[in-house]
């Protein structure tokens, strides 16, 4: 494992261009060892391209990446991580008990059988991977990603098709692996209710560039919700820190960060939950994005 003293993943300026557009532009982000981070953001902001150049599968266009203090090349992740993409790689006629055996072959030195049977213990042993649903085939997956018992997590949408049930069972397994090896997961996903509870820290992409990072209790403790009546702002503030303003009728929704308490006399305060707090960023950057209506 890495020391505690070591950060576990680190991006420089990095970017990735395809053709003309960037997909990814000036990442620049530090993770330490233990860590469990959200990485979230509307769709096309460049979550599974960051991930996937964090992996080893492609080149960069620039700027740099380290993962367990050696630089990221092309030709697939490090020893040390394990990677899953939305695609769910499986092999369609191994059944589920073939699946983790072929699992434990290939990972001999590493492999944890008690973690991937613990996940897995619901599904069919004797089923197909082809024949599994797609929750179940998400947790096929995710427990031969976790049975490697690596130090980095690398998860594209690990909770995509889950049941709500099932989805706190595999975050439950990924939260109890960092805790008893002090491994670090990143974790990108649009389930806000349960990264909340799991994760630490969120980093949120607007449009390939690195929007918030930080600390999930004290990016929620920096943000208030302030209900009061229509019109202009009635405190004196800098307009840097209103993320959004809604009307409704008579009264007006505004996301503050960085205002002290107390700074809006009149006006309801109340701090906003994950859910809500990511969900008002995604709808600023899409106002961005289309731009005036």
């Amino acid at each position: 494992m890495t020391s505690s003293g070591t950060c576990v993943l680190r991006t420089r300026g990095l970017g990735q261009r395809y053709g003309e557009a960037w997909a990814l532009r000036d990442c620049s982000i530090v993770v330490e060892p233990g860590s469990v981070v959200a990485l979230t953001g509307a769709p096309g902001a460049g979550k599974s391209t960051l991930l996937g150049l964090l992996a080893g599968l492609e080149s960069v266009s620039e700027g740099s990446a380290e993962v367990l203090g050696e630089p990221v090349r092309p030709g697939g992740p490090h020893p040390a991580v394990s990677y899953l993409s939305q695609v769910r790689p499986l092999i369609g006629d191994f059944t589920v008990a073939e699946t983790l055996r072929l699992g434990a072959a290939l990972n001999p030195r590493r492999w944890d059988d008690a973690r991937a049977a613990d996940l897995t213990g619901p599904l069919p042993r004797r089923r197909r991977a082809s024949e599994l649903s797609a929750g179940q085939r998400a947790v096929l997956a995710l427990a031969l990603v976790l049975g490697t018992r690596p130090e980095l997590l690398l998860l594209d949408e690990p909770l995509a098709g889950l049941d709500p049930l099932t989805r706190r069972r595999a975050l439950a397994a990924v939260t109890a692996h960092v805790a008893e090896t002090g491994a670090t997961a990143v974790l990108a996903s649009h389930e806000i209710d349960d990264l909340q509870n799991a994760c630490d820290r969120m980093v949120f992409l607007e449009r390939g560039h690195v929007l918030l990072d930080a600390d999930i209790d004290a990016l929620l403790t920096e943000h208030r919700v302030l209900l009061g009546p229509a019109g202009a702002v009635s405190w004196s503030a800098d307009h840097d820190v209103v993320v959004e303003r809604r009307l409704h009728g008579r009264s007006q929704t505004v996301l503050v960060r960085g205002v002290a308490p107390g700074a809006a006399p009149g006006w309801q305060e109340s701090p906003p939950d994950l859910l809500e707090l990511v969900t008002t960023y995604l709808r600023t950057t899409d106002d961005r994005r289309e731009g005036p209506r």
